[in-house]
Formats: structure tokens, C-alpha cells, sequence
């Protein structure tokens, strides 16, 4: 069976998660394929709420094989913390965590150039996480990253944390004003990691071959969201690789012709977290009321969402750039008890299809709004579409109509449970 494709549609945060988790039940390998922890997919379980920045969050599903491929950049720490918790709870298994021998990993100097980057911008800042994740893609796209794989080469290693501290240390005391770093700290640090990754490390390209090749289901999972990529999203406000559906080949290690399907996460409204333009921004009571119900704050830093209303103009913006074949919608129950709800179809001042280059005119977009009625029922309980209020289904129905592009599941509530899904479809 061709491999599936999830994708976030908007500025990340559209519940990619419960999605992967969902789908997760009937897929036989989760692969993810970019980022790092500086996004988290949270997942509801029994009321428990777990939030995974590196692990594809389908390992929550009962002999589901996961996967880090080669696109992720990790930081060692936080991915012992997450083996940690799954092997206390009696998750982790033999042969359920691939991580790839070609992945690059975060090392600390990076955390530490991330922030005092953004301290030093002021109020050009980014808006970064502070994780270190665009330093270690820098360092990897510059040919002087450490990967995976040199954990287990001492020599290798050894010669390429001398060779980035040559450049890093003068860079942090000099320019950043931070205390440098030792060779052999550093090196000790790794060190640390290599017993329990050891069992864990391999080729996952050649792993998420032979699972296509005999016919097994593979789900890909990207993270952020297609307005946050490095070459299409609204930059410089974006993350540091590419969250475009090209990108799961890419960042996992098989051909492009195994993606067949793409499904495309969209939020029932918009959010994004920290700097950059937002059309559908909504100020004032109005944006805080759907930001606390929609419990709107970062599962990485808790920082809180900007929210706003439904922008079909960057959602077909997504489906196009992705090849979107279907769309899952999430978070539907926030918007109950609103009388009217808007929805962005194009902008006034920007006539063409996608969103402007220009930083300028990014700023200066005016949306056009087409206003729906609002359903004031609960939905939480609904599991079928035909259980849905009129107004919500009118509401699906229109962003079908506006997008071209059908919709196969509907969020109603954080628990896995809480799903309204085409079985056929499955």
C-alpha cells in the first residue's frame, strides 16, 4: 500500500497529533520525517494528557512500529526523557523505535546561539523556541553537523567537536557574550546517550522500504505547519525545514512515488505562536474566549496562541503546494455557542492565489470574510456527521465547496474517542 502523508495546513498547532494517533490504529509504521522538539503533539488518553516532541505520537497504538527519519534534527536529551516514559508505562517494546543513523543531533551550543540570538534582536526577534533547532540545521546544510551515526565513531566524533568548537567558542564569547565549551565535555555529554540509543539505530530508509515493498501500511508525520516552511510559509517567520508533504521522501529516505495520499490537518479556526503576520487575527474578548476554550498554548513552551477565524485563502495555499487528496478538521467544538462565525475566502489587496514574498505586503494583507451562521449545541458527543447541528455541518460543507476538497473526519473533543470518522475511507 502506498504510504499516507499528514500535513498541517495553517501555522502548525492544527492537532496533527490526535490525527496521527487516530489513524495511527490501522497503519503498521509511523514515520516521522522533520523538525525537532520545537513542536509537540499532545494526545489525550483517558483524560492523561502526553505530549511527544520527537516520537511519532502512533506509539501510543499497540505494536505500531515508529520511526525517526534522517529530516528530524534531536536533541539526545529530550529523546531519552521520552524512551524514559514509555518504557516506565511498559510502551516500548523490541523493535517498536527506529531512529535513523543519519538524523543530526542538537547539540548544546546551539540551544545557547538560539537564544542569545534572539535576545540580542530585540524587537526583530523570530519568535524561536530557543531549542536549537534552525543553529542545527545550519550546521548540517554548512556539512559540519554531528549525526547519529558518529556516536559510533570515536575518531569521527572527536574530530568534529574540535572542528566546531574552532568556530563556535570564539562566536560565543566574542559576539554572544557566553561562556565557551570544552572538547571533552562535550564528548562526554554524547557519551551519555549512546548505551540506550544503541538498540534503537539503523537505516530507517531501507526499514520504511521493505514495510512498503510487502505491502504494510506506512503513516508519515510531519511537524508544524505548511505556513511555517523554510521556502513557502510566511518567512522570515517560519521554522528551519521544509513541513511541504515533498518533504516526507525526503526527510525519511524512500522515493517520492510511494506518497500517494496526503491528508491535510486543518483547525476549525487559525492560531500561530509567536512573531509574524496573521491575516485573521481576532483582538480583544472575542480571541481570548476561543483561545481558553480551545486550551490554545504551546505544548513545547506554553506560550499562548495568537487566534483568529478561518483562513481558506492559506488552506488552499497548503492544498496546492502539498497535493492535498482530503482534509480532517480539528478543534470543531471550540467554535460551539458562537452566534455567527466568519470565514477568510481571499484578501482585498493580494488578487493571485497563495501569500505575498514580500514582508511588507504580508503585513498589509486585508482579508475578505463570508459570515455562516453559528450552532449553539454541544457537538462532543456527536459521532457520526449526521449527529452534527445544521450549522456545523453548513460550516464543513462550505469549506469543502471553497477548497475542492473533501473532508473525512472531524474532531469533536481532545479524546481519541471524540473523532467522527468515514470508515470507508480508512
Amino acid at each position: 500500500m502506498p504510504g499516507v502523508v499528514v500535513i498541517g495546513t495553517q501555522w502548525g498547532d492544527e492537532g496533527k497529533g490526535k490525527v496521527v494517533d487516530f489513524l495511527s490504529q490501522n497503519m503498521d509504521l509511523i514515520v516521522r520525517f522533520q523538525g525537532g522538539n520545537n513542536a509537540g503533539h499532545t494526545i489525550v488518553v483517558k483524560g492523561e494528557k502526553v505530549i511527544f516532541h520527537l516520537i511519532p505520537s502512533g506509539i501510543l497504538n499497540p505494536k505500531k512500529v515508529c520511526a525517526i527519519g534522517n529530516g528530524v534534527v534531536i536533541d539526545p536529551s529530550v529523546l531519552k526523557e521520552e524512551i524514559l516514559f514509555l518504557e516506565k508505562r511498559g510502551i516500548l517494546g523490541d523493535g517498536r523505535l527506529a531512529i535513523s543513523e543519519k538524523a543530526h543531533i542538537i547539540m548544546p551550543y546551539h540551544k545557547k546561539i538560539d537564544i542569545a540570538r534572539e535576545r540580542l534582536k530585540g524587537k526583530s526577534r523570530l519568535g524561536t523556541t530557543g531549542r536549537g533547532i534552525g543553529p542545527a540545521y545550519e550546521d548540517k546544510v554548512a556539512r559540519i553537523g554531528i549525526r547519529v551515526a558518529d556516536l559510533f565513531d570515536e575518531d569521527t566524533l572527536r574530530e568534529k567537536i574540535k572542528l566546531n568548537l574552532m568556530e563556535k567558542n570564539p562566536f560565543l564569547k566574542e559576539v554572544l557574550g557566553e561562556d565557551p565549551y570544552r572538547e571533552e565535555e562535550l564528548y562526554q555529554w554524547l557519551m551519555d546517550f549512546k548505551p540506550m540509543f544503541k538498540r534503537f539505530v539503523g537505516d530507517v530508509g531501507s526499514l520504511v522500504e521493505e514495510y512498503l515493498e510487502r505491502g504494510r501500511k506506512v503513516l508519515f508525520e510531519g511537524a508544524q505547519g505548511v505556513m511555517l516552511d523554510i521556502d513557502h510559509g510566511t518567512y522570515p517567520y517560519v521554522t528551519s525545514s521544509n513541513t511541504v508533504s515533498a518533504m516526507a521522501s525526503i526527510g525519511s529516505g524512500i522515493s517520492p512515488k510511494h506518497i500517494k495520499t496526503v491528508i491535510g490537518v486543518v483547525k476549525a479556526y487559525t492560531t500561530r505562536v509567536g512573531e509574524g503576520p496573521f491575516p485573521t487575527e481576532i483582538k480583544g474578548d472575542l480571541g481570548n474566549h476561543i483561545r481558553e476554550k480551545g486550551g490554545e498554548y504551546g505544548a513545547t513552551t506554553g506560550r499562548p496562541r495568537r487566534c483568529g477565524w478561518l483562513d481558506l485563502n492559506i488552506v488552499n495555499y497548503a492544498r496546492c503546494l502539498c497535493g492535498i487528496d482530503a482534509f480532517f478538521v480539528t478543534k470543531l467544538d471550540v467554535l460551539s455557542g458562537l452566534d455567527k462565525v466568519k470565514v477568510c475566502t481571499s484578501y482585498k489587496n493580494f488578487p493571485r492565489k497563495g501569500f505575498p514574498a514580500s514582508k511588507g505586503d504580508m503585513y498589509n494583507i486585508e482579508p475578505i470574510y463570508e459570515e455562516l451562521k453559528g450552532w449553539k449545541e454541544g457537538i462532543k458527543g456527536a459521532r457520526r456527521f449526521e449527529e452534527l447541528p445544521g450549522e456545523a455541518l453548513e460550516y464543513l460543507r462550505f469549506i469543502e465547496e471553497k477548497t475542492g476538497t473533501k473532508i473525512i473526519g472531524v474532531s469533536v473533543g481532545p479524546e481519541k474517542e471524540e473523532t467522527i470518522f468515514k470508515e470507508d475511507l480508512r
